[in-house]
């Protein structure tokens, strides 16, 4: 609905920047027909304009987003009963009443229409049709359709008429009385619309009282025919009818001379306007977050996209990042058991991810968690290897922890180049604002887990593979080797700073056998 009075707004503005310029600028001038389409073009901006806008792009750096699997689920409070006004209802019944009883007037005036035209006799002459009727009302053309009472005038009179309405159905001024009759329908609460209206219907009947009187030899004839057909006050309202109420301004007009050309350029006024228009209302700036590059200190980099989600985001937009998910890098994105507020924004939701031939991830909402960020986050090696995997902000868990997790293939620095899988997480406790970075390589299959809580940080390293074995792994601390008693339970999150952790190829490249069962070398804060 704000959106609907945003236009409202906005086609009125510009309505009114065009009967301005007609009022103050044109209405006198003698650019009859220049003033027709410069008015019609004023019609068609105001409802067209409002709805092109340019969307300026702001790339700004993606932000932190945390975790791996989560369920979210905000908590709800019950909101009161009570008895509200509707007013974008109220507003949109009064609207109804309005266009509805136009639209039956509108409906009624072709039915008149119709009633004066049916079972009369059609005089078919050129281009025109001349239908003469007995019934006292005033000569007007319809189209190709040309309607008179021969009987209350005199030939002289009559031709003066017929010339008139001819210039009338040539020109098509049919299409410009049709055109501005639907617009006040569907405007009928702009009163501007009304006057512009009448500017319309005014501007036609001086290009045919101009050039209608360049075909009749006595001027003064034609302009007492218009005094004589003021008194017939009966007319077909969406017709171009002969009497008009202003015909002191007509009369006026007939006899003015022609305006020099070099008053075209009022023409051009409203460009400038438009143009500052279209600057001020019609440009949306638009933040979006960079495709990242992430470097680790090897100096390889890789490509992040991040599709953020947040708990505003409607349904059309979930589809819109499963489309792009889909169609940019070929993974399938599912929603479920989606569950909104009476905000409409989301409490809870079920996402179901699906990486090619990897195995799917979900995320489920559990417990009573509230989201700040949530994403789906692209990752892609230089060999065009993708990773999937879903963050998020935990903003009510007690040790709240940000994860983030790169992985890139970078080279040994050995005599036979081998290409090792590096990994590379960030824990960070924001109950101490301390953090824990801690690099791992992953030829084998060897794990690595970090278990971090109020106690400490716990880290056990195993091999899973072939070459599983319980010997201790070598410990260099701030550069100094542990002896292989040597513990982490001593050891708290605050007090490290770095960890990487080396297995397989890498380890014995760098230490010999000594790193055979792996090495973690600890940087502290001390």
């Amino acid at each position: 609905m704000e959106a609907l009075f945003t236009f409202i707004l906005k086609s009125g503005a510009l309505l009114i920047l065009f009967y301005c310029a007609y009022y103050f600028l044109l209405r006198k001038e003698t650019f009859f027909n220049s003033n027709r389409w410069f008015l019609l073009a004023g019609l068609f901006t105001s409802v067209i304009l409002p709805f092109i806008v340019y969307t300026k792009i702001i790339w700004v750096d993606a932000s932190p987003l945390s975790g791996n699997n989560y369920q979210i689920n905000a908590l709800q409070t019950p909101e009161k009963a009570s008895f509200t006004v509707d007013w974008n209802l109220a507003l949109f019944a009064i609207y109804s009443i309005g266009f509805l009883s136009l639209l039956i007037k509108f409906v009624l005036d072709f039915y008149s229409l119709n009633s004066v035209l049916k079972g009369k006799k059609v005089k078919q002459q050129a281009d025109f049709k001349f239908v003469d009727v007995n019934e006292n009302i005033a000569p007007f053309s319809y189209f190709d359709y040309i309607v008179y009472n021969s009987s209350l005038y005199t030939a002289s009179e009559l031709e003066s008429i017929l010339e008139h309405e001819k210039v009338h159905s040539e020109q098509n001024h049919t299409i410009d009385v049709l055109v501005s009759r639907v617009f006040c329908v569907l405007f009928w609460f702009n009163p501007i619309m009304w006057l512009y209206k009448k500017a319309i219907q005014q501007n036609l009947e001086f290009i045919a009282d101009n050039q209608a009187a360049q075909k009749i030899s006595d001027k003064k004839a034609y302009q007492y025919t218009l005094l004589k057909i003021t008194t017939h006050e009966n007319c077909v309202a969406i017709t171009n009818h002969f009497y008009q109420s202003l015909i002191k301004k007509r009369i006026i007009m007939l006899n003015k001379n022609q305006s020099k050309k070099r008053n075209l350029w009022k023409f051009c006024i409203v460009i400038p306007v438009l143009v500052a228009f279209v600057l001020l209302f019609q440009i949306k700036t638009e933040a979006k977050e960079k495709q990242q590059a992430i470097k680790e200190k090897t100096g390889e980099i890789k490509s992040v996209d991040v599709y953020k989600i947040q708990k505003s985001s409607t349904d059309a937009e979930l589809k819109e990042i499963k489309e792009k998910l889909k169609a940019i890098h070929n993974i399938d994105f599912e929603t479920s058991e989606i569950k909104r507020n009476a905000e409409n924004d989301l409490t809870s939701i079920k996402i179901d991810i699906k990486n090619g031939n990897q195995q799917a991830q979900s995320i489920q909402t559990a417990g009573n968690q509230t989201i700040k960020d949530f994403g789906i986050i692209v990752t892609t090696d230089k060999d065009g290897s993708k990773k999937v995997g879903i963050q998020t902000t935990d903003e009510t868990s007690k040790d709240s922890k940000i994860v983030t997790e790169k992985k890139q293939k970078t080279k040994l620095n050995t005599n036979d180049n081998t290409t090792s899988n590096v990994s590379t997480k960030t824990y960070t406790n924001s109950n101490t604002n301390s953090g824990v970075i801690i690099t791992t390589n992953s030829d084998d299959n060897a794990t690595t887990k970090i278990i971090t809580s109020d106690g400490g940080t716990q880290i056990i390293v195993s091999n899973s593979g072939k070459n599983n074995s319980n010997e201790k792994k070598l410990v260099i601390i701030d550069g100094v080797e542990m002896p292989s008693s040597f513990s982490f339970d001593d050891y708290k999150s605050g007090d490290i700073k770095t960890m990487n952790v080396l297995k397989g190829e890498m380890a014995i490249a760098k230490y010999g056998d000594k790193g055979k069962n792996g090495v973690i070398i600890i940087e502290t804060r001390k």
